[in-house]
């Protein structure tokens, strides 16, 4: 029982990680799409040209780890959380918890098409202002993206906290 409060526990902290790293992500974007106002920047930002490419490997490789990490909390989620879940819980939280995992797929969909967005504007072969209108609209889906994961995770939150304490007040009626 120590072992399935500990997981839980873990999954709680990592869900306070992913939040921060997704809104670091989104204000990289911001960043991007509101330095593009000032000339300087906007050179940054022209496709094709090096400094821009490099801002964009490096926005890729942030969210990259963002990805990776979100399949890892994912795995673990559908692996030993649903595990723990299903022993210790009752119906109606491992039924709810099932229905909540089934958005990982949607949230996983969504990180992917943000590499392709990446790599679109990697390429270089867009003209300035569809690439800026496309930066624009990348930002907007990654903002959108942050809000569904922050509201499916405090979901989650809430159905991880429930389990929690039934397994603290069971711990505690077997001692």
């Amino acid at each position: 029982m120590e072992d399935a409060i500990a997981l839980i526990d873990k999954i709680i902290e990592e869900h306070k990680t992913i939040f921060q790293r997704l809104r670091d992500f989104e204000q990289i974007a911001n960043d991007a799409e509101a330095l593009t106002g000032f000339d300087k920047a906007k050179e940054l930002f022209v496709p094709g040209r090096l400094e821009s490419k490099k801002g964009l490997v490096a926005f890729a490789e942030v969210l990259g780890t963002i990805t990776e990490g979100m399949h890892s909390h994912f795995g673990r989620e559908e692996g030993a959380l649903m595990k723990v879940f299903r022993e210790h819980g009752d119906k109606k939280l491992s039924s709810a918890l099932h229905s909540l995992l089934l958005e990982h797929e949607d949230l996983k969909h969504r990180l992917a098409s943000t590499k392709q967005d990446v790599a679109t504007l990697q390429d270089g072969k867009l003209p300035n202002q569809i690439w800026q209108a496309h930066a624009h609209d990348m930002r907007a889906y990654i903002t959108y993206t942050r809000k569904l994961f922050e509201a499916h995770a405090g979901l989650e939150q809430e159905l991880f906290r429930s389990l929690r304490s039934d397994l603290m007040k069971a711990a505690e009626r077997n001692k």
